[in-house]
């Protein structure tokens, strides 16, 4: 299967979203979404399927449509254009609709003729301002079909005309003023809302400007290295980039030489800049503060972080929730069975006796309070919101389905190493021998580790280097790969093997020389500063958090005592195979089951759970297995990507009933006649602000537990 995003113009409504979304999949071995907020269609499709097909399917639906490269990755930033076009036609619009409410509404200034003058104010609200419906509505007519632009169309053309005919005859009721209203109102909204999604789509946006545009390359030429500036497009893995202060690292490296201190907040939400120096791997999009340092490129283009966190958030963003396409389902039939029902009043008044006036009011205003706006909002621009703010905490929601998934877990599991823990192994003890002086073998452990890059023995000179020792040289380092290292200290050969107790305490290591055991060394894996923090809020939240490892049960109940998780949610000598099994085995127990890992060996465990979370600091399988990842790599966003995702679900409800509940009690109002047209106009248009300004509270939502 091909993947193909499409850019769409012309959309104004659900109806119009669920015509393309029906053209698109029409065609032969098409899955497509279309999303309103973001306007856009997310095409999964045969390689028989050409992208020039599947622009003709939504053009000929009546819309345009533009294939999505990599010269223009989000489609949201077109917004300023139907904001641009609407305001001088709701000001000129404001403007003239005045005198002619006023004229309506006050019987006292009601001179002769003051018909013409009101048909002659209201002429350019209709026709100039009211452009943008009446043009959709005869774009998607010409194809056979009806959105929320044919009711607006039809309501204010016909309390237009019905007027115009009134003037030329000198009998009957006005309504100039219920035209001219409507379409301010409905400008207002429609100006309101370009701006509200404008805003939803904000934190995507920040995201996708971090990377730089250009860089500083060292690029050998016949007078040898030499600076120079190319596009993004032109670096290579193996680049030597020059990042100065107050610059953007261009791309994801090492660096190779220099100091300073990285703000990466907008990337992982970290709040402080992190220090980096030699070797240090360095994000993409990060901003020096302080020094000049030069970084080896190790991923360019779409491979970096910064791109992956980009794709993650713009797919999530098109993509829906299944609780949207209950929407969609009721949009796509919502328009023809208003209209169906404006006429069933008409001739329902008429019918019942009633002035061919009173009869139209009603009619018109249930085409007016009709649109289904809202309905096509409510979901998308809450996920949008969602999505962009989880960005901007360090939170990459892979898909929509997440969110409705969150509601009902009930179990964290957290695999202990790399998650729980750091997955640095730190010196948490020395037993020495009788005699034995506890600072000689820590110095001459660490000088034949030294010359190791095992992680073991980057643990031991790091405990020696901590407790002030000086670690010699050594000569003739011998390694024999799974049993241990050897070499001459002080003219004395020491030899360092794993410890045969290492499986109940941790890994330990015996040093020796002069053939005989001078002292072991235990090693622990250091947990985390936050994982306390993090299982405490889970607790809060009435989530059990469960320890998931393979070390053995001493070891596991140790670090699950450090956290605060019961003993008897401790899962230990776990071989990694078996890691979903004993996801699969809590699932069969009726749990609701959220797994965090950071392994290849979690990758399975992440997709066998309800939920996968994959830490941003683990491998690249993990994260693919994920539904969700926490690029900081801390475990307090765990707790964060839950509530958020939870507390996204309940805006999308809030939105939907709203919307579902408007549409239902206003329709029969109108209906009734109790719902004058300007009334109804107003209403229709501050119900989609409304839902949108409902998901954009999303944008406060803080990482740090409230009381919410």
């Amino acid at each position: 299967m091909i993947v193909t995003d499409l850019e769409l113009r012309g959309m104004t409504c659900a109806s119009c979203a669920a015509r393309v979304e029906r053209g698109l999949n029409a065609l032969d071995g098409v899955q497509a979404t279309v999303n309103l907020a973001v306007e856009r269609a997310h095409v999964e499709h045969d390689v028989s399927v050409s992208a020039e097909e599947l622009v003709l399917a939504v053009e000929s639906a009546g819309y345009q449509a533009a294939v999505i490269g990599a010269a223009h990755e989000h489609p949201a930033e077109h917004a300023d254009i139907p904001a641009g076009q609407l305001r001088p036609r709701l000001i000129g619009s404001a403007l003239l609709a005045l005198p002619v409410v006023a004229l309506s509404m006050v019987m006292a200034w009601q001179f002769s003729g003051w018909g013409w003058l009101a048909l002659a104010l209201t002429t350019p609200i209709v026709v100039w301002g009211g452009y943008p419906f009446h043009r959709a509505a005869a774009r998607t007519a010409a194809h056979g079909a009806a959105t929320m632009d044919t009711l607006v169309s039809l309501g204010t053309l016909a309390a237009y005309l019905w007027s115009v005919v009134a003037v030329l005859t000198g009998s009957g009721h006005l309504y100039f003023e219920v035209a001219a209203v409507v379409t301010v109102f409905l400008l207002t909204g429609r100006y309101a809302e370009a701006h509200a999604k404008r805003s939803a789509g904000a934190a995507l946006r920040e995201l996708l400007e971090l990377g730089a545009k250009d860089a500083a390359v060292m690029r050998r030429g016949d007078d040898g290295l030499k600076e120079t500036r190319v596009p993004i497009a032109e670096l290579r893995v193996g680049d030597v980039v020059v990042v100065r202060p107050g610059e953007r690292v261009a791309t994801d490296g090492v660096v190779v030489d220099g100091a300073t201190a990285l703000d990466i907040s907008a990337m992982t939400g970290e709040s402080l800049p992190v220090d980096v120096t030699e070797g240090d791997a360095v994000l993409g999009g990060s901003l020096n503060t302080t020094g000049l340092v030069l970084v080896r490129a190790t991923k360019v283009g779409a491979d970096t972080q910064l791109a992956r966190m980009a794709k993650l958030v713009t797919d999530a963003q098109a993509g829906k929730a299944s609780i949207q396409r209950l929407a969609d389902r009721v949009s796509a039939v919502f328009v023809p069975a208003v209209l169906v029902i404006a006429a069933l009043t008409l001739a329902g008044w008429l019918l019942a006796g009633q002035s061919a006036a009173a009869a139209f009011t009603a009619a018109v205003a249930v085409l007016i309070i009709a649109c289904p706006c809202a309905l096509g909002l409510a979901t998308p621009t809450a996920i949008l919101v969602g999505t962009g703010r989880g960005a901007q905490l360090g939170i990459l929601i892979k898909n929509p389905q997440v969110l409705e998934a969150v509601k009902d877990i009930d179990t964290v599991v957290l695999d202990k190493t790399g998650t729980v823990t750091t997955g640095v192994m730190a010196v948490a003890g020395l037993a020495v021998s009788r005699g034995e002086d506890p600072d000689t073998v820590l110095a001459r452990a660490a000088a034949v580790e030294s010359g190791s890059e095992h992680p073991i023995a980057a643990a031991i000179v790091a405990g020696a280097k901590a407790a002030g020792l000086t670690i010699a040289p050594v000569t003739e380092f011998a390694s024999r790969p799974g049993h241990g290292v050897s070499g001459l200290v002080d003219g004395v050969r020491v030899e360092i093997a794993r410890s045969a107790a290492a499986h109940q305490t941790g890994t330990a290591v015996e040093v020796s020389w002069d053939g005989r055991e001078r002292g072991t060394i235990t090693l622990t894996d250091t947990v985390r500063p936050s994982s306390a923090a993090a299982v405490a809020e889970l607790k809060a939240m009435g989530i059990t958090p469960v320890l998931l490892t393979g070390d053995g049960a001493t070891v596991a109940r140790k670090v699950a005592g450090e956290v605060g998780i019961d003993p008897a949610n401790v899962i230990s000598d776990v071989l990694p195979v078996d890691k979903a099994d004993a996801v699969k085995t809590l699932q069969a127990a009726g749990r609701r089951v959220a797994m965090v890992g950071d392994g290849v060996n979690d990758s399975v465990a992440l997709a066998t759970a309800d939920i996968g979370m994959a830490m941003g600091t683990g491998t690249d399988a993990a994260i693919e297995a994920g539904d969700l990842t926490l690029v900081r790599g801390d475990l307090l966003t765990v707790p964060a990507a839950l509530r958020l995702s939870g507390r996204t679900l309940r805006i999308i409800r809030q939105n939907l009933v709203w919307a579902f509940g408007y549409n239902v009690a206003a329709i029969p109002l109108a209906a009734a006649g109790l719902l004058n047209p300007m009334i109804a106009g107003a209403a229709m248009a501050a119900s989609s602000v409304l839902v949108v300004t409902n998901s954009l509270r999303l944008r406060a939502f803080s990482a740090e537990r409230r009381s919410d």
